[in-house]
């Protein structure tokens, strides 16, 4: 049990995810998440304003645990070709596991994505940003054309979209999906090479 002067944000957005999972989006209450908690809902409004607040950081925490991977490959160094796929190869993964190993949860983010498009647009603005990170280290590498960087980044992103939009989670379990991926990311390649 946690008292109210112990808890944390943190605490508070495992149980709500606990919540969630157990009740879906339309059902799960603050008085659950502070139920699994043992304290009072004026508990967690402290942390979070508002039911909707709550909703908003746990989506965010969602977002972010999905593909904190992600900004470590934008950055590191090493040919801009490599890390671009396995930066790819790693979203497609990290979403396909959700959808695949909790497809409760993961059907309540995607209800909880729609009501917090704000988040989910800055965390896909960021995604994009990463991508042109890695896009812009090919240009000034000379591997990659020289063309817009963020334009470029954006095409690449809706180019697999097939692999990491939630609206295609249902594909994902395809066993030709990965070489699907792989014929996508050769034409993305072929079309990003200097040479």
């Amino acid at each position: 049990m946690t008292t109210d002067t112990t808890l944390t944000a943190e605490q508070i957005l495992i149980a709500a995810e606990d919540v969630l999972r157990r009740f879906g989006p339309a059902k799960a209450t603050v008085v659950d998440v502070a139920r699994i908690l043992g304290v009072s809902h004026s508990s967690v409004y402290r942390h979070f304003p508002s039911k909707a607040a709550l909703r908003e950081a746990v989506t965010q925490r969602w977002l972010d645990q999905a593909h904190f991977q992600l900004a470590n490959i934008s950055i590191e160094g090493g040919p801009a070709e490599e890390r671009l796929h396995r930066w790819l190869v790693t979203l497609f993964a990290a979403k396909r596991k959700k959808a695949l190993d909790d497809p409760e949860l993961f059907a309540t983010y995607l209800t909880l994505a729609a009501e917090n498009s704000s988040t989910v647009e800055a965390h896909l603005d960021t995604m994009v940003d990463q991508i042109a990170q890695i896009v812009q280290d090919g240009m000034e590498r000379k591997d990659f054309k020289l063309a817009h960087i963020r334009t470029t980044a954006r095409a690449v992103f809706e180019a697999t979209a097939h692999f990491h939009d939630p609206a295609h989670a249902a594909e994902w379990s395809d066993p030709t999906v990965d070489d699907r991926f792989e014929a996508v990311w050769t034409l993305i390649v072929s079309g990003l090479r200097a040479k």
